[in-house]
């Protein structure tokens, strides 16, 4: 069994904490999320408990990838790999098309 430990930002890696924080905004600010969050009247606390755990596996995430932990990072995506999804269509905000 696998035992997955808490990792703390050094202050060195301090600008991880503002890039996840934007990120999780980016993703859930505007779009589906936050019309899920006022159509079922989701509580304003349980909206910060969602953030925040979505901000800390981002900051998580970075600093694997940063530490170029590779094995830690294929695990995840091992783990979490689901086939139900649709597929991807990337989509990214201020795109402008030439």
């Amino acid at each position: 069994m696998k035992i997955w430990k808490k990792i703390r930002i050094k202050s060195k890696d301090r600008q991880i904490d503002v890039v996840a924080h934007s990120l999780t905004n980016y993703l859930f600010k505007y779009g589906p999320i936050s019309d899920i969050v006022t159509k079922y009247k989701i509580a304003v606390d349980d909206v910060k408990i969602l953030n925040e755990y979505t901000v800390n596996r981002i900051a998580g995430l970075f600093l694997l990838y940063i530490a170029k932990d590779s094995k830690r990072i294929n695990d995840i995506l091992n783990k979490y790999n689901q086939k139900e999804i649709e597929p991807v269509t990337p989509e990214v905000e201020g795109y402008i098309e030439k």
